[in-house]
């Protein structure tokens, strides 16, 4: 088994690196500290066609797999731009995988450039606030009307609708029947974020303010019947299409967070002398550190394999939930253990490994709980009975 990158991937790492030159740490620390969306970080990334890294030819992407993806948003998030950085430009990556797969050749051509080329910017509203993972007691509405919907819901945790313009959205057309799928009855839309009938209220939160969260209030959203993709009713099922992918870049993205906050951490240990040597030269300083780097190494290869599973159309669910657990868990562990190694300076906003603690958390959390993964694994690889 080859483990070294093909000749695309190391040009991949080279482009990425060279963009995120121009992006340093105190760009990353104001972007943090004001809450402002980093504009020109997702300009320069739309401008070298990345947006469209794993999108078709055919409406401008690179059709490339999402190995290559995921070393995208690991160096993304690796050279210092951490979850700031990675929550920019992350939805371009999975969330038109449905328009691809389900929607129109009409849909796809008027949908997909746009998206690609950085001149529109997407949200997802799917999660609401009485559902949460318990996506079939979705409560957002699409009635049906002439020659479209009207929608009337509240979405919670949608990220960027500060500055999208489009939402791909999941709306209840119908009830399920007593022997179907509480999913069953979910359509999925995309279409104008019309602020008209869409109030935005940003949530203030610990970690990432540079990429806005958001709970957001649809009243009375008309929404064309041409901007329905695939079936009514059918919606969850063609979400499920970008589960998988989504969870191995979320992971991806943790790598790099643990990857960026333990070499910070060992250049400190090395540089700071206390009591006449380097913390460094000291077994309580680098026996966790040690500790880090075989835990992130351990996460690179089950992303690249569930990534490999992905991309050559084998059964990817069971590894790629596996690789979003430990590399959450993995890039937490590091991160604190940068603050840790640093001390009182790890507390300070300086020195950034307190921005990448509290951007490390974001994987853990979403967009799937780590105690839903474990389910998961439970049941769909170890054939255990349900548990809830």
């Amino acid at each position: 088994m080859d483990f070294s990158y093909s000749p695309t991937q190391q040009s991949i790492i080279d482009a990425i690196e060279a963009i995120m030159a121009d992006f340093d740490d105190d760009y990353w620390l104001a972007a943090d500290r004001d809450g402002r969306f980093p504009e020109e970080f997702y300009a320069a990334i739309a401008a070298g066609g990345w947006l469209g890294i794993a999108m078709p030819e055919a409406y401008g992407g690179a059709a490339l797999g999402i190995a290559e993806a995921a070393l995208m948003m690991q160096k993304i998030a690796e050279t210092g731009g951490g979850m700031a950085a990675a929550s920019a430009v992350h939805i371009n990556i999975f969330g038109p995988h449905p328009i691809v797969v389900y929607g129109t050749e009409e849909q796809r051509l008027a949908w997909l450039p746009p998206l690609i080329k950085g001149e529109v910017k997407c949200c997802f509203g799917v999660t609401e606030p009485d559902a949460g993972l318990d996506t079939g007691n979705i409560r957002t509405r699409a009635e049906k009307i002439d020659d479209g919907y009207l929608v009337s819901g509240q979405k919670i945790w949608t990220s960027t609708a500060q500055v999208a313009s489009k939402i791909l959205l999941l709306a209840r057309t119908s009830q399920p029947s007593k022997s179907g799928r509480r999913t069953d009855g979910l359509t999925l839309f995309y279409t104008d974020l019309d602020r008209s009938n869409i109030e935005v209220r940003e949530i203030a939160k610990m970690g990432r303010a540079a990429v806005d969260s958001n709970q957001i209030f649809i009243d009375g959203l008309i929404v064309p019947e041409a901007h329905r993709i695939g079936e009514e009713g059918k919606g969850f099922s063609y979400l499920l299409h970008s589960l998988n992918p989504e969870r191995i870049l979320i992971a991806a993205e943790a790598l790099g967070i643990g990857k960026t906050a333990l070499r910070r951490a060992v250049e400190y240990a090395g540089q700071r002398i206390v009591f006449d040597r380097p913390i460094g030269q000291n077994q309580s300083i680098q026996h966790p550190l040690a500790e880090n780097w075989v835990e992130l190494e351990a996460a690179g290869l089950l992303i690249a394999k569930a990534a490999h599973l992905y991309d050559s159309g084998a059964p990817a669910g069971g590894m790629a939930n596996a690789a979003k657990y430990f590399a959450a868990e993995a890039g937490f562990k590091a991160a604190t253990q940068a603050v840790m190694t640093l001390g009182g300076m790890g507390y300070a906003k300086e020195y950034h490994v307190e921005r990448l603690l509290r951007e490390s958390l974001i994987p853990r959390l979403a967009p799937v709980s780590a105690q839903m993964v474990l389910n998961y694994i439970a049941e769909r690889v170890l054939g255990l009975p349900k548990s809830y």
